[in-house]
This record gives C-alpha cells, structure tokens and sequence, in this order.
C-alpha cells in the first residue's frame, strides 16, 4: 500500500488542553467554546459556510497514546476490537466531530461544542447535512445500545493519555 500525507488546513483551539478531563464525544462538551484557525489562504474555502448551522471536523488527535488491537472504552468495562469503538489510539489517530458553528470571521470559526483538545491539528471541515449524514431506517448500536445515553457524563481518564 502506498504512503498517504496530509497537510492541516489549520489548528483548532479549546478549552481543554490536557486529556484527562475532557469531554470525550461532543454530547459530553456541553457548550464548550471554541475555534478553528485555517492558513489563510484557505479562507474564500469558508465562502457559505456560515448558512450551516453544524459542522464535521476532521482532526489529528496529536496527543493519543499507541494503538492497541483491544481496547477497554469509556462506557464499558469488556475489553472491544478497536475498530469497534471510538477511541482517539489507532493506527491513523484522526478524531471526527459534529459541532454547532456560531460564526464564520474571515479565516476563523467560532464553535461550540467542542471536544478535542487544544492545538489539535485540522484536516478537514464539511457542512453536517441530516439528509446525508443521518441513515434512514433502523440504526444498530452494536454493544453501546444501552450505554451511549451515558456519554454526556464522563470524561478522558488515562486511556486517553
């Protein structure tokens, strides 16, 4: 397989500068406030952005530990295959999150919502579209379908470290 780089668009900015304690899903970030910085070139890349009300952040998670193959989640005390989770440790570390967009001003977006850590490198923005992003029909949940209502309340501990 051939070797794919990427370059960041730009760094995004929050709150949360450690990762034990922060929010570990956008549910759990409350009104957390905070901003994307893109290379100003980048800037006329924004233009309609500002009519979505949400947005899709695709970063690097700079900070998570080395994958494992298992990993033991933050809802859920059994060991899973990483693939079967959303923890930031894997083999390409890049995190995803719905956040609401406040304010688009020139090269910066205003968010809140946030869950990532600060300086967290980004790599791409797309507008949130329920039609397309929200499946129609039944949506399985596979072994978080009586945990996932527990996310707003925790927070990274030293797995996310």
């Amino acid at each position: 397989m051939n070797r794919i780089c990427y370059e960041p668009i730009g760094l995004l900015y929050t709150p949360f500068r450690e990762p034990s304690g922060a929010p570990i899903q956008p549910c759990g970030a409350g009104d957390a406030l905070g901003r994307a910085e893109l290379r100003p070139e980048l800037a006329p890349a924004l233009e309609g952005l500002d009519g979505f009300s949400h947005v899709i952040l695709i970063y690097h998670c700079h900070r998570a530990a080395a994958f494992k193959l298992m990993v033991k989640p933050f809802l859920d005390q059994n060991e899973h295959g990483l693939f079967a989770t959303r923890a930031p440790a894997r083999p390409n570390p890049m995190g995803l999150s719905v956040v609401e967009l406040v304010a688009v001003e020139g090269n910066v977006l205003r968010l809140r919502g946030v869950d990532m850590l600060d300086q967290s490198p980004l790599m791409d923005i797309k507008p949130y579209v329920p039609q397309f992003d929200a499946p129609p029909g039944e949506v399985r949940t596979g072994w978080l379908a009586d945990k996932a209502q527990d996310a707003p309340t925790k927070k990274a501990d030293e797995r996310f470290s």
